[in-house]
């Protein structure tokens, strides 16, 4: 019985049916939620500085595909390779966000994850004027964020905006991301902090003053949301 429980997880209709009713809850959510923006002009802020290069923090990524919804952007998202990836981009694609699979890290298994080509992928996809979004963290160290998105600035001439979306209800899981479901039926914030530019010519000095100046963009616009919904972070969930 366990082998044949197992087998039917890995066979390929599993992730597919899985990310098909995540990605219609996600809907749901987003319609029953009251959404407030930061700043109030959220999308006149956010249009003339486009294609950008859109983060935020990983366990807090889940509504993110909805940032576009007021308008018809072109965007992808960075998706791992793992597992957990292929249903992260089964979700986003049924979301309309197509997906570059890769890894955005850039330390020792940045080869063996497909991270070289993802890079070339993300650089290509802002020249064609594709919106790219990714997760800021180190992998498995929350709220820590790498130098790949600033390496990625650099290369391809786009500014970082980095964004936070919260509800005023959901569940928070006590693992490393710190991973928020969030829950229909309540208020939602969308915020949105101003862009961050890297210089062609930044040197490691200057890469790390602005990866600094990212994790504490991040945390700001995260504090503001869910300061907006009146649910300062760290406190109770549902």
């Amino acid at each position: 019985m366990k082998k044949l429980l197992r087998n039917l997880l890995r066979g390929s209709w599993f992730p597919r049916a899985a990310g098909f009713l995540a990605a219609e809850y996600l809907r749901l959510v987003w319609l029953t939620n009251r959404f407030s923006y930061d700043p109030p002009d959220f999308y006149e802020f956010f249009d003339p500085q486009q294609p950008v290069i859109v983060t935020f923090w990983h366990g807090q990524h889940f509504m993110t595909p909805f940032i576009k919804v007021k308008k018809s952007y072109r965007a992808k998202v960075l998706v791992s390779r793992h597992r957990d990836g292929e249903f992260n981009g089964i979700v986003a694609e049924r979301l309309g966000i197509g997906t570059i699979r890769g890894s955005g890290d850039h330390g020792s298994a940045f080869h063996r994850k497909g991270g070289v080509g993802a890079f070339r992928e993300m650089k290509r996809a802002l020249a064609d004027n594709y919106n790219i979004a990714l997760t800021a963290d180190v992998p498995k160290r929350s709220r820590v964020a790498g130098l790949g998105i600033i390496m990625l600035a650099r290369e391809s001439g786009r500014p970082i905006m980095a964004f936070a979306l919260a509800t005023s209800r959901f569940i928070r899981l006590d693992n490393w991301d710190r991973t928020t479901i969030n829950l229909p039926f309540g208020r939602g914030a969308v915020v949105g902090i101003e862009a961050i530019s890297v210089p062609s010519d930044a040197d490691a000095e200057t890469m790390e003053k602005l990866r600094v100046q990212l994790e504490a963009n991040l945390n700001e616009a995260t504090r503001r949301a869910y300061a907006l919904v009146g649910r300062p972070e760290g406190t109770g969930d549902g």
